[in-house]
C-alpha cells in the first residue's frame, strides 16, 4: 500500500504534466474554453475514470468524479479546486487541490473504507472569470446560483458563452440539472497553496483558513482638460493624470494604516491617446479593496470614495466612480475548522489560522453548505511558473491531515 510521500511524488509528476497544457509557452495559462483548457479537462477526467469514479464533464465545463456511498440517500462532501489559469499563475495554484482530492479518494479505496457520505471531486472551471468577466462560473452552477441570462455574455472578441459551452460539451441538458441541491450538501473542502509568506516564514507546512476576504472592484475615470505641454501654464492646468497620481498615492497611504488586514490596490491605469507633449485630459484606473470584515470593507469603500472626491474638487477634475463587482467576506465553518485543527495537532504541527485574500469557489458554495480550506506552504508564497514550488514533504503532510479530517467527519456522522 502506498504511503503519502509516494502519493506526493505522483502529484508532482501530474502537476508537471498538466503544466504542459498551456496557451502560452513562458508561463502556465489556460483560458476558459481554449484548446489547452480542453486538453487539461480531458486529462483530469481520464485520471478520475482511472480511479473508477463516476466521471463526467458537466454543461459548464466542470470535471466531476464521484465516489458513491452504499447509502444512496447520503449527503455529498465536495472536494474541489479549479483548473483554469489566469496570466502569470503558476503550476500549483488550483491544480494541487484537484490532484490531492484524487489521492484522498485513492487512500479511501486502498483501505476499503466505507463512507456514510458521497465524495465528489470537482475540478471547477472559470474561477478567475478572465474571459467573460464572470468569476466562479463553475461553482455558480454547482451551488445553484447560475442565471440563464449569463449564457448571452460575450468575451472581448464577441464570442458568446453559450457557443463556447457547445464546444466544450455538445450535450444540451439544462445547466440547472448540474447543481447539487442544498439539502444534499454535507460540505465543501478545498486545498490550495498559500499565496503569502506566513507559512514559509514560520516553516509550517499547512495553515487553516478562517475566512475569505470580501472584495469590491471599482473603475474610476478622471476627466480634466487636455492641453499642450509647452503652452499651458502650470497654475491653469486641469491635469487628469496628476489627479489620478495623487489619488493612487492617497489610496496606498490609507491602506497602509494597518486596519485589520484591509488592502487596496490600483491594478491598471489607462491614458487614452497619450503623448509626451500633451497634458492628459482623461485617465482611468481600477481599484481593488479587500477585507475579511464587511463593516471594514464598506467603510474603506466610502472613505476612499471621499478621498477621490476631495482630490478632484481641489484640482477641478470631474470623476466617475463605477462599482464593477463586489463579494461579501465568507467565514469558514467553525465545526470543520475544529476538525482540521484536531487533524493538524495530531501531526504535532502548530495550528496557524489564516485569512485568504484570494477569491475561492468556496465563496459561492458557502451560500448552500459549510466550507473548509487548508493552505499548503509554498516557496516564499510565490505563485509563478518559474519559481513557484511546493515540497513533497508539505504535500505528504497535507494529505495525512486530509485523511484524518475525512475520518473525523465519518466518526461525527456516526455518532
Amino acid at each position: 500500500m502506498e504511503n503519502d510521500f509516494q502519493r506526493a511524488v505522483r502529484i508532482q509528476q501530474r502537476i508537471k504534466e498538466l503544466a504542459t497544457f498551456s496557451d502560452l509557452s513562458h508561463f502556465t495559462s489556460r483560458g476558459f474554453g481554449t484548446k489547452a483548457f480542453k486538453d487539461c479537462s480531458d486529462k483530469i477526467a481520464y485520471w478520475m475514470q482511472e480511479a473508477k469514479l463516476d466521471t463526467r464533464i458537466d454543461r459548464i465545463g466542470n470535471v466531476r468524479g464521484k465516489l458513491k456511498s452504499n447509502n444512496q440517500q447520503a449527503k455529498t462532501l465536495v472536494i474541489g479546486s479549479y483548473f483554469d489559469s489566469a496570466a502569470h499563475c503558476g503550476d500549483y495554484e488550483g491544480i494541487l487541490g484537484i490532484l490531492m482530492g484524487l489521492e484522498i479518494i485513492k487512500n479511501i479505496q486502498d483501505k476499503n473504507i466505507l463512507l456514510p457520505f458521497h465524495i465528489e471531486i470537482i475540478a471547477f472551471c472559470e474561477k478567475e472569470g478572465a474571459r467573460f468577466n464572470i468569476p466562479f462560473l463553475g461553482s455558480r452552477v454547482v451551488s445553484g446560483f447560475f442565471k440563464n441570462e449569463l449564457l448571452k455574455a460575450k468575451d472581448q472578441d464577441g464570442e458568446i458563452l453559450e457557443e463556447v459551452l457547445l464546444f466544450l460539451n455538445p450535450d444540451n441538458t439544462s445547466i440547472e440539472a448540474d447543481a447539487i441541491s442544498p439539502q444534499d450538501w454535507l460540505g465543501y473542502f478545498e486545498i490550495n497553496i498559500e499565496e503569502e509568506q506566513v507559512l514559509y516564514e514560520k516553516n509550517i507546512p499547512v495553515g487553516i483558513v478562517s475566512a475569505i476576504a470580501g472584495q469590491k472592484s471599482i473603475e474610476i475615470e478622471f476627466t480634466g482638460r487636455a492641453g499642450h505641454a509647452g503652452t499651458e501654464p502650470m497654475n491653469m492646468r486641469r491635469d487628469a493624470l496628476c489627479a489620478a497620481a495623487k489619488f493612487i498615492s492617497g489610496v496606498e497611504k490609507y491602506a497602509s494604516k494597518g486596519k485589520r488586514n484591509m488592502v487596496a490596490t490600483i491594478g491598471k491605469i489607462n491614458i487614452p491617446d497619450a503623448a509626451s507633449n500633451v497634458i492628459p485630459g482623461k485617465v482611468s484606473c481600477t481599484l481593488d479593496i479587500r477585507a475579511e470584515d464587511e463593516e471594514l470593507l464598506s467603510a474603506a469603500y466610502e472613505d476612499i470614495n471621499a478621498l477621490c472626491e476631495k482630490i478632484c474638487d481641489k484640482r477641478n477634475i470631474y470623476f466617475e466612480w463605477k462599482l464593477m463587482s463586489e463579494i461579501e467576506p465568507v467565514a469558514c465553518s467553525k465545526k470543520f475548522r475544529k476538525l482540521l485543527s484536531n487533524s493538524v495537532s495530531e501531526k504535532n504541527i502548530d495550528v496557524v489560522s489564516l485569512v485568504s485574500g484570494v477569491g475561492s469557489d468556496a465563496i459561492m458554495i458557502s451560500k448552500v453548505a459549510p466550507v473548509a480550506m487548508l493552505f499548503v506552504k509554498c516557496f516564499k508564497g510565490i505563485n509563478s511558473h518559474s519559481t513557484g514550488r511546493v515540497e513533497d514533504y508539505d504535500i505528504a503532510t497535507a494529505l495525512g491531515i486530509a485523511h484524518h479530517f475525512i475520518q473525523q467527519i465519518t466518526v461525527a456522522l456516526k455518532k
